[in-house]
């Protein structure tokens, strides 16, 4: 599978079961096109609500929808979902156990040059914050698809972070099958234990190739699946490891590496270091410049794994 944004997969699986599953309606908070959701709309019109620029509208009526018996999708902009409509995530569907999937488009800092007020760096920690709600970051378009047949099989809530641009492929098809809930490991190695989500996991794949010819050995665990963590494949690659490196496209605060210092620290204690967005305005750019900027790339990672094993 070649370069293809997340989001654009969302849409093309729920389209290859829309025909037959009646029951599965989209949703949009005037995001249809940010969304890559338009096809589904000319195909499906009569599953299709748009609510306007009404974020909190748009979760209350998803979940309203699925209290009828329906499979509701809200697609809306992570940073507005993931805030405007925190209560309604909170209260309608969480506490009220909803079948709905809130796909929150164009996370991070995908939004690029729109700035502070666009971008979600805060929607792992709010998320995962609240009971009942399931919090996944798939790293490519593959993966997405396997998240996306996986959450069409049952009725509980979950919230799914992608982004906004084509990724590049961090699986093969064929090769690759995905687990619910169980982390990936991308690459094997006992020096250093790397652990990413989204977008960092193919830097982090690369930071890895780098170093391998250094004699550094890292291993690469891509957890999609935030919550529910998996503990168990933390523990497991921190106990063989030296040092742990969390990497994520989020604030310092709340988010995987928080998560994962405090399995590491309960199961088996070493040094845990944190690679974020840093606890300000980030700067005005496109994801890549973002990236490099604050030393999310391979170079970067592999600089912070050598920190780790000093």
């Amino acid at each position: 599978m070649g370069k293809t944004a997340n989001k654009q997969m969302i849409c093309e699986v729920l389209m290859e079961h829309a025909g037959a599953d009646r029951d599965i309606i989209a949703l949009c908070s005037d995001s249809r096109g940010s969304g890559s959701f338009t096809p589904f709309v000319e195909k499906y019109p009569e599953q299709f609500v748009e609510t306007g620029i009404a974020e909190q509208n748009l979760v209350s009526i998803a979940a309203g929808l699925a209290k009828c018996g329906k499979k509701a999708y809200a697609v809306s902009p992570a940073c507005f979902l993931s805030t405007r409509s925190y209560e309604q995530c909170k209260v309608d569907v969480a506490y009220s156990g909803t079948n709905v999937k809130l796909i929150g488009i164009s996370g991070g800092v995908s939004y690029g040059a729109l700035g502070m007020s666009h971008h979600s760096a805060q929607d792992i920690a709010a998320m995962s914050a609240i009971p009942n709600m399931r919090v996944y970051i798939p790293s490519d378009a593959l993966q997405t698809r396997e998240l996306t047949e996986a959450l069409l099989k049952d009725s509980k809530p979950a919230y799914i972070r992608v982004g906004r641009n084509a990724v590049d492929p961090v699986y093969e098809e064929g090769t690759f099958s995905l687990e619910l809930d169980k982390a990936v490991t991308v690459c094997q190695g006992e020096d250093a234990a790397v652990i990413a989500c989204g977008e960092m996991v193919k830097p982090a794949m690369d930071a890895a190739e780098m170093l391998a010819a250094e004699g550094i050995h890292a291993a690469v665990i891509d957890m999609y699946c935030i919550k529910p963590l998996d503990e168990e494949a933390i523990i497991k690659a921190a106990t063989k490891a030296k040092a742990v490196v969390t990497v994520e496209e989020h604030a310092p605060f709340g988010g995987l590496g928080s998560m994962v210092a405090q399995v590491v620290g309960r199961e088996c204690p070493k040094r845990v270091l944190n690679m974020s967005l840093p606890d300000e305005p980030v700067i005005t750019g496109t994801s890549r410049e973002v990236f490099d900027y604050y030393g999310l790339n391979a170079a970067g990672i592999a600089a912070r794994i050598k920190e780790a094993l000093a």
